[in-house]
């Protein structure tokens, strides 16, 4: 039940905030139109609850995870500072982690800067899912 509410806050505060909203250092979503079928073998971690896959796309390449089996959501690997030629990593816990200054983002809300003194968001993407169809995208 805790992990459906934060996983309802995080989409709230992520729909709530548009792009006009983030402050004028932070880095704008790169133009993605993706659409895959879950029953890709690269996409076979990303059946199941909890999984997620590397896929190629937007700046660095996007992260696409499984919240719940029926809930998708996806994050740009570029560090949101701009600050680091390395992608992002994903790690336990459902963290995005730039190595370059060790921030850390929130997979649960929206891509929400856990580190103290971070204010950028990752880059997060709209996920449509219609049977195993997927379609990352940012319009």
């Amino acid at each position: 039940m805790i992990k459906k509410m934060l996983f309802f806050l995080g989409l709230l505060a992520l729909c709530s905030c548009g792009e006009n909203d983030l402050p004028a250092n932070c880095l704008r979503a790169f133009p993605v139109s993706l659409t895959t079928d879950l029953n890709n073998p690269q996409l076979i971690n990303a059946q199941t609850p909890g999984g997620f896959a590397d896929l190629v796309g937007g700046s660095k390449g996007i992260l696409l995870f499984n919240i719940n089996g029926t809930e998708f959501v996806a994050f740009d690997k570029r560090c949101p500072q701009n600050d680091c030629e390395t992608p992002m990593t994903f790690e336990k816990g459902l963290v995005l982690k730039c190595a370059c200054d060790a921030s850390e983002y929130s997979v649960h809300f929206g891509g929400a800067p856990q580190t103290d003194g971070f204010e950028c968001p990752a880059i997060a993407y709209k996920v449509s899912k219609l049977g195993s169809s997927i379609r990352i995208s940012n319009f």
